[in-house]
């Protein structure tokens, strides 16, 4: 039985990285993708494998990515070593971009989307906590939200806006169902 690839997407803030990492925790037939930015490793938030634009290059020609796309001035890919792990049966969970989505969906099958949201003001807070961005930055941030996810997906809608271990359990409660 091949895996599924599960695409985490949600506003900057939102605790995908959080939430994933807890997911993977606590059940073992999710695989976390582990993306290649082309940002120093040591820019901090997510787990990652920090690249130069001219090494991403290279690796992309060289055939290494399973998926790659653009945004806010980064390369970002998903190794293709989550092939192997889809191969074997086990779910690829993995942070995308929204503009990654319809690509992502043709290259990988099965493939869901838990698009994860929180309340507005908890999101502008997070977001102030961190100290990376100005409050006009923050704000320009908080405007993009509203774009529209591609119609045609299995797609999870996941309030992130409580507790870290309520949103993980909703979540594998929704991508693994108990079926009498």
């Amino acid at each position: 039985m091949r895996g599924r690839f599960i695409a985490m997407v949600g506003p900057s803030g939102v605790g995908k990285d959080s939430v994933m990492e807890a997911m993977v925790a606590r059940d073992p037939r999710i695989f976390l993708a582990r993306r290649v930015i082309t940002r120093p490793a040591d820019a901090g938030g997510e787990i990652f494998e920090g690249v130069t634009p001219e090494e991403f290059e290279a690796r992309q020609a060289a055939g290494q990515f399973a998926l790659s796309w653009s945004a806010h001035g980064l390369h970002y890919a998903i190794p293709v070593s989550v092939k192997a792990a889809l191969a074997n049966g086990q779910d690829v969970l993995a942070n995308l971009s929204r503009t990654a989505l319809i690509r992502a969906q043709g290259h990988f099958g099965p493939f869901e989307v838990i698009n994860l949201t929180a309340d507005h003001d908890i999101l502008a807070d997070r977001l102030a906590r961190r100290g990376r961005e100005t409050a006009e930055q923050i704000h320009d941030r908080l405007d993009r939200i509203a774009a529209p996810l591609p119609q045609g997906m299995t797609i999870h809608e996941i309030d992130n806006s409580g507790a870290l271990a309520q949103t993980v359990q909703i979540a594998l409660d929704r991508l693994y169902p108990v079926r009498a």
